[in-house]
């Protein structure tokens, strides 16, 4: 059996000294390594920064003290040196002693983290300085059997790494799906075999989409509201079945808008809440912790007009976050529209179109973008709407949720598959680096 000899971290690693300020002249033409990523691949930047430097050679093993046992280690093969803050320390290192690829397992592995949690208070979740990793201990084998180690480990994480890959394939893969199915509803491919049964009856708005759109006309109080432009042939994106109307957004809202161009006047004591796009979630308005409150008075100054026709959309920043209106007592901010719908019934078939790749790419398309996208909400009321009658519509809402209920079984499913890969990885590490 190998034996195994006790040896600290300090006697192969040696700490490249020298601490400099961030002006100083000495490193002034270097470029700066911004992070390692978790592959260990090192990403430059010439962004300046306020935090003390260090200088790392060609050569040097180079590890974040922050994220080292994610993997964020990894060798500088640059042919300059390159500066890093102090959040970064830079070795030397005696390949005579230890494999360097070994090494590198072995940071990622549960021994590691076990030895960190003897040598420092807090362990990986304190930021790993030289004073703290050069002094542990660990047990390593000989050379030779450091490589054999090495090599069956590459190959092991080499087939994992081949699993996760069609994980991955398998996670796009459904997330294509739920978008093929949500498409599938608003062009009516999904009720092809309903309207078999269900003909147009023409002046039923529950199976005539003209006759749906002209009671939603006579729902308007405001006579005098702005006409949107008709809609155009070559504005129609695809073919929808008879029965079937295009209209834009803005024809079948009682009202559209979004929240406060400003800020309200905090109050921690506040009943109410100011909400973003991000507190916008799959149907649901999220009150995060931190969420700021407002009281009564701000609350009557920027409340609006919402009931439980009511749908929330991002228009800033992320687009496309929705949530329905239950009541909360709320306030909101630009970065969210509003709008009512005369009919309660097309609430559900509504807010599945909006999750539709198609809305989100007219979105994208129609932003503004500065340092991030803005929808207007001129743009929000002449989004095409393929509207089908209420009948349909609700048959349309029950396939997709069935629908989706699955694609979500199978997305559950996949994520555990990833998670076992995780798992699968660090018990081959575990298993390699257990003293012979």
């Amino acid at each position: 059996m190998t034996q195994w000899k006790k040896v600290k971290i300090g006697d192969f690693l040696t700490e490249r000294e020298g601490r400099f300020k961030p002006d100083d002249k000495t490193i002034a033409n270097y470029q700066r390594l911004d992070k390692i990523d978790f592959s260990g691949t090192i990403h430059l930047s010439a962004k300046p920064t306020k935090t003390d430097m260090i200088l790392v050679y060609p050569g040097d093993l180079v590890i974040s003290g922050i994220n080292v046992a994610k993997g964020a280690i990894t060798v500088y093969q640059g042919q300059e040196p390159v500066c890093a803050t102090i959040h970064y320390s830079s070795y030397t290192f005696n390949p005579a002693l230890v494999d360097l690829d070994y090494f590198k397992y072995f940071v990622k592995s549960p021994a590691f983290v076990e030895a960190l949690k003897q040598q420092v208070k807090g362990g990986i979740k304190t930021e790993i300085k030289p004073k703290h990793l050069l002094p542990i201990e660990i047990s390593i084998p000989n050379l030779q059997e450091q490589k054999r180690i090495v090599s069956e480990i590459s190959e092991n994480l080499n087939k994992i790494k081949q699993l996760s890959d069609e994980i991955d394939l398998q996670k796009s893969c459904a997330k294509q799906l739920r978008q093929n199915i949500l498409q599938d509803a608003i062009e009516g491919k999904l009720t092809a075999d309903w309207r078999k049964d269900h003909p147009v009856i023409k002046g039923d708005p529950n199976y005539d989409a003209e006759a749906l759109f002209e009671k939603i006309q006579e729902e308007k109080t405001d006579k005098k509201q702005k006409k949107l432009p008709p809609i155009t042939a070559e504005e129609k994106p695809f073919e929808i079945p008879d029965g079937w109307k295009w209209v834009r957004l803005g024809e079948i809202v009682s009202i559209l808008g979004d929240g406060i161009h400003g800020t309200p006047e905090y109050d921690s004591k506040g009943d109410y809440y100011f909400i973003n796009g991000n507190n916008l979630k799959d149907g649901h308005i999220i009150i995060k912790e931190g969420t700021k409150r407002v009281n009564a008075s701000q609350y009557e100054k920027y409340k609006k007009e919402l009931n439980n026709n009511t749908i929330f959309v991002s228009i800033n920043g992320t687009l496309g976050n929705l949530a329905f209106y239950n009541g909360e007592k709320i306030i909101f901010g630009k970065s969210a529209c509003y709008f009512n719908l005369f009919l309660e019934e097309m609430k559900l078939y509504i807010y599945y179109f909006l999750q539709t790749d198609f809305f989100i790419q007219y979105a994208t398309d129609k932003a503004s973008l500065t340092t991030i996208y803005n929808v207007s909400l001129a743009a929000m009321r002449n989004l095409l709407i393929s509207l089908p009658p209420l009948k349909e519509q609700e048959e349309i809402v029950n396939k997709v949720e069935h629908l989706l209920a699955q694609v979500t079984d199978l997305e559950n499913q996949i994520t555990e598959r990833k998670t076992y890969t995780k798992q699968l990885m660090q018990s081959i590490l575990k298993d390699a680096f257990g003293e012979g």
